[in-house]
């Protein structure tokens, strides 16, 4: 039974279960269940000692490594909040969630350090700095900060309703929102997850190797940890290194985002990689084409499950199972798959009418899990839960089995001579010409029917592809107004840290100088 308080409550269970029991590899470093609770002991104690008290905010800017555990656990063991940020923005990005978040502490990797020195002046809720992991520049030293302090419990049992991590979205349209979730939220998340993505036993070995700001990475460890078994982390992804720590370590889960599991797929050592310990790749962050799904199920001959869900859900709120990927019936290897346990899920019309089977409307969830605002956002607050449902700003549709479909972004609908085109839709058909390696679509303007798609192709290796081909083809597919009516070839797609394609960037060109709202 899956015990449903908070996942300080599950770490001391451990602790006191199977303090040997091995939680976290990390490289060279192993730490037991033990060595987590104690570690987050002194962290707790050091945060208080530095003026953190019940809801401070404190930062993390560095590549996975165990101090997030840390800090996440000894953070929520005062019920103090910690904000993860991507490493992978610019400094005045960076500075924007310090300084939005309100901040206090901060802990920075080394090669961080520099883009803090340089915005430093401008964060005046920061209050202190705490250099991590191998800190070699002047300031305070993790390791010592943390462990003048004893491995002493705080005795704290934190409020299920009180927030624990302040997750900002990717921000690809406008300024990233601070989601604002709590430990309710994650045991809801978890109390769906954990079963979908079992069987679990003891002999269970987890890779971590998406970034740990991310919702995927940031809820697969900790469900790692929730069901006490071994984990390994990497520092970032790299689809050789991943592929040796599955042999290496007998991995038997992970979850990977879908163009991670096309990397992996390529890369020249899966040929001789053993798999013979893996039982479930969960998939997601992005959409996967079915090209890629069949082939990792023969490649990597384990099970596939897909997971879909946002930073404001916690993690995935739906997902298509193993059985469906063996087995599929009809076309739900396109579908997302049914909501998790715990989760409702309904299409809903401009109005808020709720929709008949198979018709597109905006799919919109209800749960534990849902977040109930953003950080210093009342407006985009109140719009973000209304009746506990949450409007998730994905177009799509429910079988009548209840299988969801994804269309895509509200915002991405191309309206063409008063039809609306879901670029996916049309993405999904080009993707099946063999030449085709990446592909986008976008709205761009037309004179005549106000707005056209328009596709961004990457073409493969060593193969060539016309414009009028690839049209042709995709009108061969899909209903001729879906299709594409130009094509542009470039070489490489913009894509955020979660693998998300920017099409906010690719159609910036051509709209500039308009009065159009499409972007």
């Amino acid at each position: 039974m899956l015990d449903m308080r908070t996942i300080i409550c599950r770490l001391r269970e451990h602790a006191a279960r199977m303090p040997d029991h091995t939680a976290v590899n990390f490289g060279v470093q192993s730490l037991t269940f033990a060595d987590l609770d104690q570690r987050s002991n002194r962290a707790a104690l050091a945060l208080r000692k530095s003026g953190a008290g019940r809801q401070t905010r404190i930062a993390i800017l560095a590549k996975n490594t165990p101090t997030f555990y840390d800090l996440l656990l000894g953070a929520a063991k005062i019920e103090a909040v910690l904000v993860p940020i991507n490493y992978r923005l610019a400094p005045a990005e960076i500075g924007f969630i310090i300084d939005d978040s309100r901040s206090e502490i901060l802990f920075v990797a080394p090669e961080f350090s520099d883009a803090i020195a340089e915005i430093r002046e401008d964060l005046p809720s920061l209050r202190e700095v705490v250099l991590i992991d191998g800190a070699s520049s002047p300031g305070t030293d993790y390791a010592v900060w943390r462990d003048h302090d004893s491995i002493e419990d705080v005795g704290n049992d934190p409020d299920p309703g009180a927030v624990v991590v302040q997750m900002y979205t990717s921000g690809t349209t406008g300024r990233p929102k601070g989601t604002l979730l709590t430990h309710a939220n994650l045991r809801g998340a978890l109390r769906g997850a954990i079963p979908a993505w079992g069987p679990w036993h003891d002999r269970d070995v987890i890779l971590v190797c998406m970034p740990q700001y991310h919702i995927g990475a940031s809820m697969w460890g900790i469900a790692g940890l929730w069901q006490g078994v071994e984990s390994v982390l990497t520092r970032e992804f790299n689809a050789s290194e991943a592929l040796r720590n599955i042999e290496d370590y007998h991995i038997t889960k992970t979850q990977l985002a879908s163009v991670m599991m096309k990397m992996m797929i390529e890369d020249p050592a899966c040929a001789t990689t053993d798999f013979s310990s893996l039982e479930l790749i969960v998939y997601g962050a992005a959409p996967a084409s079915l090209q890629l799904v069949r082939t990792a199920q023969r490649v990597f001959g384990c099970g596939i499950a897909q997971g879909y869900g946002m930073t404001e859900t916690a993690g995935a709120i739906s997902h298509l199972s193993t059985e469906d990927h063996r087995h599929p019936v009809g076309d739900r290897l396109k579908s997302a798959g049914k909501a998790l346990d715990g989760v409702e899920m309904r299409i809903c019309g401009p109005t808020g009418t709720v929709l008949p089977p198979k018709v597109i409307g905006e799919v919109m969830c209800r749960g534990e899990q849902v977040t109930q605002g953003y950080w210093q956002l009342p407006e985009a607050s109140a719009q973000a839960p209304q009746d506990g449902w949450f409007h998730t700003g994905d177009a799509g549709y429910l079988d009548e089995d209840g299988y969801l479909f994804i269309c895509d972004r509200i915002k991405d609908v191309i309206i063409s001579g008063g039809e609306n085109i879901y670029p996916a839709e049309v993405e999904d058909a080009l993707y099946a010409h063999p030449n085709v390696a990446d592909v986008a679509v976008i709205g761009v303007p037309d004179d005549h029917w106000g707005e056209a798609a328009k596709a961004i192709v990457v073409v493969r290796p060593d193969t060539s592809l016309g414009e009028e081909e690839l049209i042709s083809f995709a009108r061969a597919r899909i209903a001729r107004f879906k299709a594409p009516r130009s094509v542009d070839f470039v070489q490489v797609l913009p894509r955020n840290t979660s693998g998300k394609i920017l099409k906010r960037e690719l159609r910036e060109p051509y709209w500039e100088g308009r009065d159009s709202k499409v972007i």
